[in-house]
């Protein structure tokens, strides 16, 4: 079974509407609808937060780090195979 996700706001209470999809005539689907809570409103950080933040400078004094954007690069790659 093949997944596709697809994500839209809806215009019309009670309707959506699905195009551009690679189905083909007489193929079985199955749809579940995922609701995103209505009343969820995500954070907004200026930049200033995150200045004042303990997150810049972070690595700043450790001695075993020597290419940071490398170290950040291999910290992804291992999160990365973690989650497979």
């Amino acid at each position: 079974m093949e997944a596709i996700r697809l994500r839209q706001v809806v215009e019309v209470d009670g309707e959506l509407r699905l195009t551009g999809v690679p189905v083909e005539k007489g193929q079985t689907i199955e749809v579940i609808l995922l609701l995103e809570s209505s009343t969820y409103v995500p954070p907004h950080f200026k930049l200033a937060d995150l200045l004042d933040s303990e997150l810049v400078g972070l690595w700043a004094d450790r001695d075993d780090i020597g290419d940071s954007v490398e170290f950040a690069r291999q910290l992804r790659e291992q999160a990365e195979t973690r989650l497979r």
